[in-house]
């Protein structure tokens, strides 16, 4: 075999095989399948199994089984949707928590599903444990029709899906005795410990905490009716607010419950039914309610954006900084993008995490490929 060749063929032994068996678990009968309700994965496509994610010595053992949780202070509380749609998302995003996690067995996921998506909530409960068999969790169920009415159309339709107004009923979802909670949307993936974010002190009375944008034009989150309303803009007058992105958030459920912060961000949906105040989904209720008294988080828990504008998709470039969240905010998702063959080059950072069977197929076709293409050098 010409040496260029012998050069290549390590290469592909030494770091693209590898990455299969030493990411991926691929023992016999560990495959994610799930019988009981098999119809419903037929689109969804089976998982493998994620590694298994250990405490370190440092870390403080929480006496939870995995479907129920106590209250410990050593516990990470997240929030997160799951549906049929972003599934491959939110199975990213766990992973990727894990994977980075100092103490990845403090971690309690609480998964918001909806009523009625195509995939149950039973069976994409079945789906994360069989992916994540030693994971603590608790799939909670949203009923649609408890928002369903108050949303209004948006610049994108996927922004009108009910499920993405989970966030402002999370008071009333969760456990009371959950008091404090990290929400994370499905499109992100976290390069960092997450317990550097649930370290998150909210100052005096703030309720939430997020990185915030003071640069970006906050007014054009709203419409004309809004600003020309001789009593709307007075009620935001005063405030510092700055844009923040709702996908990813330190809660005090505490403070949430006992401020009534659900109701506040209702009083402007049904206002925004009746004179059009904004355009842009869920977020525009949280600015008005928050806006100005948000806890400022570093700008690297929220690298945001990467999905490119709610119109095309386009790809976008890091913010200059550090970098512990990349968040595939707007219309382009790299599940999406890399299964098209039309990559940007950062959805290529989201791969390690995706535990998609037929992406490991698709990896190993191409190192087949790659194999073959050396076999005719060899000939030659």
């Amino acid at each position: 075999m010409p040496s260029n060749a012998v050069a290549l063929a390590t290469f592909l032994c030494l770091f693209l095989l590898p990455t299969l068996s030493i990411c991926i678990r691929t023992a016999p009968g560990r495959m994610t399948t799930v019988n009981s309700g098999r119809n419903e994965f037929t689109k969804l496509g089976p998982f493998m199994e994620a590694p298994e994610y250990r405490n370190g010595k440092e870390c403080v053992s929480s006496p939870l089984n995995r479907e129920n949780f106590v209250s410990s202070s050593s516990l990470v509380h997240i929030a997160m949707t799951i549906d049929s749609e972003y599934l491959r998302g939110s199975i990213a995003a766990v992973h990727s928590v894990l994977r980075h996690a100092s103490c990845p067995e403090n971690v309690f996921f609480h998964f918001i599903a909806a009523e009625f998506d195509s995939a149950s909530p039973r069976v994409l409960s079945q789906l994360v444990r069989s992916t994540f068999p030693s994971l603590s969790f608790k799939v909670y169920i949203f009923r649609e029709d408890t928002v369903i009415n108050l949303i209004s159309s948006s610049i994108r339709q996927a922004l009108e899906n009910p499920l993405n107004y989970a966030r402002n009923y999370l008071g009333d979802i969760l456990d009371r005795s959950v008091d404090r909670v990290i929400y994370l949307d499905s499109d992100v993936i976290v390069v960092d410990d997450i317990k550097k974010l649930w370290n998150t002190v909210l100052s005096g009375t703030r309720v939430i905490g997020a990185p915030e944008y003071c640069h970006a034009n906050f007014t054009q989150y709203f419409t004309s009716n809004f600003w020309s309303d001789p009593v709307l803009p007075g009620r935001i007058s005063g405030r510092k607010a700055c844009y923040f992105n709702t996908g990813v958030m330190v809660m005090d459920m505490v403070r949430w419950r006992e401020g009534s912060y659900r109701e506040k961000l209702e009083k402007w949906m049904v206002l925004q039914k009746k004179m059009r105040i904004y355009d842009l989904g869920s977020l525009p209720p949280f600015l008005l309610v928050f806006g100005g008294d948000v806890e400022a988080i570093d700008h690297r828990w929220n690298q945001h954006g990467l999905g490119g504008d709610n119109v095309r998709g386009s790809c976008r470039s890091l913010h200059p900084g550090p970098v512990s969240l990349l968040h595939w905010s707007g219309k382009g998702k790299p599940w999406v993008r890399l299964d098209e063959k039309r990559a940007c080059p950062l959805d290529h950072l989201w791969e390690p995490y995706d535990l998609y069977k037929h992406k490991i197929e698709r990896v190993k076709d191409q190192a087949m490929f790659w194999f073959a293409s050396l076999s005719e050098l060899a000939d030659d």
